[in-house]
């Protein structure tokens, strides 16, 4: 099973975590990277996340995030064909470039699941027949057999 994560799957740790809602998405990331780290899953890395990742004020949350580059089994470039997706998507579902480009490359690089945290963006893109589109809670729900 090949996965992505976006960049605010991956900074999740680091917000606020009083929210239970947060520290449950919290909880399940770092169960999935885990399982990513254990070789039950493959993680799918691409350019946008470095893009992001390298804006990213926080040097030590920085280099964290960096590291799973070097654990992902495959790098999506910025291709041509990635970006015409990205543009195509970011019009349909009317969401913002850099999303769709995280989800344009997650499409490219044939995930089974594009996984984040950010509500409305998965909202946005719910009718999207060609991945899968979840939060981490459910995402670990389905690799456990409850969804």
């Amino acid at each position: 099973m090949k996965i992505y994560l976006d960049n605010c799957c991956f900074n999740r740790p680091y917000d606020e975590q009083s929210y239970e809602t947060i520290r449950l998405e919290t909880e399940a990331k770092l169960s999935v990277q885990g399982k990513i780290r254990d070789g039950n899953i493959s993680l799918v890395w691409s350019f946008i996340l470095d893009f992001e990742n390298n804006a990213n004020p926080y040097d030590n949350q920085k280099e964290s995030i960096a590291e799973w580059k070097q654990i992902s089994c495959e790098n999506v470039i910025a291709e041509i064909a990635v970006l015409e997706r990205a543009r195509d998507i970011a019009t349909i579902y009317q969401v913002k470039p850099k999303d769709a480009i995280h989800i344009a490359s997650a499409i490219f690089a044939h995930c089974d699941y594009f996984v984040t945290t950010d509500r409305l963006l998965l909202k946005k893109v719910s009718s999207l027949r060609e991945i899968r589109t979840i939060n981490p809670i459910d995402f670990i729900q389905i690799l456990e057999g409850k969804l």
